[in-house]
């Protein structure tokens, strides 16, 4: 039997090795933050409630919701206290289930902290636009902050598309759908869309700047995640907001 070695110079090509998926473990943090909102919120609803049947006036809602006339009368607050109002059981629902759907996951990737900043980021986004650009007098609710997340939910895995693959693409076409169909029905009487809008420009506004962006570090098969945002642009992201907002809401208080 004859065999047939490589001539010299010659060299055989080995079979390209193959990829192999490997699991990295996630962030496992608890939502604390996105709890204590909740229940805060549905706290502040049972008042709400309570003062209606006890002296016949929605207290609570007097004094926080946004009012255009009260803002320009100099009571500020009113840019941020709408989050924690709401103006019917199914409003409230509606709201705290996408708090807790969306919150919680990006409670985990944002950490305590920066999740509490976007959250009232878009609510302050959202209640600045909906002063400007709202025809009616008074508005509440929390929607505002969850269109910042959902908005803030897209920009994540869009930043982080090469860490997920085909799990980002469907997040973030799930988030357009979401948007899309809820501003659709935002058209509809007594809903405040520019509210919903302004949520979601504060929203991916900070995320864009301040969100995690999440790199793999390691030697197989001890990988972990290390976000490569520091401080600092969480800082400049949440500045930026601000200052963006504020002056835009200052143009329609002066």
């Amino acid at each position: 039997m004859s065999e047939r070695f490589p001539e010299q110079g010659q060299m055989t090509s080995a079979p390209a090795p193959q990829p192999q998926s490997v699991r990295i473990a996630m962030p496992s943090l608890a939502p604390v933050a996105t709890y204590v909102i909740l229940g805060f919120t549905v706290l502040v609803y049972l008042l709400q409630k309570a003062s209606i049947a006890l002296v016949g006036d929605d207290l609570p809602l007097m004094f926080g919701a946004r009012i255009t006339e009260l803002i320009l009368e100099g009571q500020w607050w009113r840019f941020l206290t709408p989050v924690f109002l709401h103006g019917s059981l199914t409003h409230i629902f509606f709201n705290m289930y996408a708090l807790l759907s969306i919150g919680s996951f990006l409670e985990r990737q944002f950490g305590h902290g920066r999740f509490l900043l976007l959250y009232f980021l878009g609510a302050f986004a959202g209640n600045v636009f909906s002063f400007l650009l709202t025809d009616g007098y008074s508005s509440v609710g929390a929607s505002t902050a969850v269109f910042g997340l959902i908005a803030a939910e897209g920009v994540f895995f869009y930043q982080n598309r090469k860490l997920f693959g085909g799990q980002a693409r469907q997040a973030i076409g799930n988030a357009v759908v979401i948007i899309a169909v809820n501003l659709f029905i935002g058209l509809s009487p007594g809903i405040d869309n520019w509210g919903h809008v302004g949520g979601l420009l504060g929203g991916a506004m900070f995320a864009w700047f301040a969100g995690p962006s999440w790199k793999v570090i390691g030697i197989f098969p001890d990988f972990h995640l290390e976000d490569q945002r520091d401080l600092r642009e969480v800082m400049m992201g949440a500045s930026v907001t601000v200052l963006v907002f504020g002056v835009l809401a200052a143009v329609g208080l002066f």
